[in-house]
């Protein structure tokens, strides 16, 4: 009745799967396509990541560093 949020917690911040599943593609160097906030989309491997940027290396054509900010979503290909 009166036990108003008991049972309840707060979902955290960061589960740090994020650093988990980026060693994976990393790794087993697993395509990759990025979309970016503008709409841009850019494929290719990750090679590199640190708290606020990933390096995409990408096929006949230069690599990209991306700012993980600028990052819509990312997609397994």
């Amino acid at each position: 009745m009166g036990s108003k949020g008991v049972g309840k917690k707060k979902a955290p911040e960061t589960t740090h799967r994020e650093t988990e599943y980026f060693r994976e593609l990393i790794e087993r160097q697993q395509p990759v396509r990025v979309r970016l906030m503008d709409n841009q989309e850019h494929t290719g491997t990750l090679e590199y990541f640190d708290e606020t940027f990933v390096r995409l290396t990408r096929t006949a054509q230069p690599n990209l560093f991306v700012f993980k900010h600028d990052i819509k979503y990312l997609f397994e290909v």
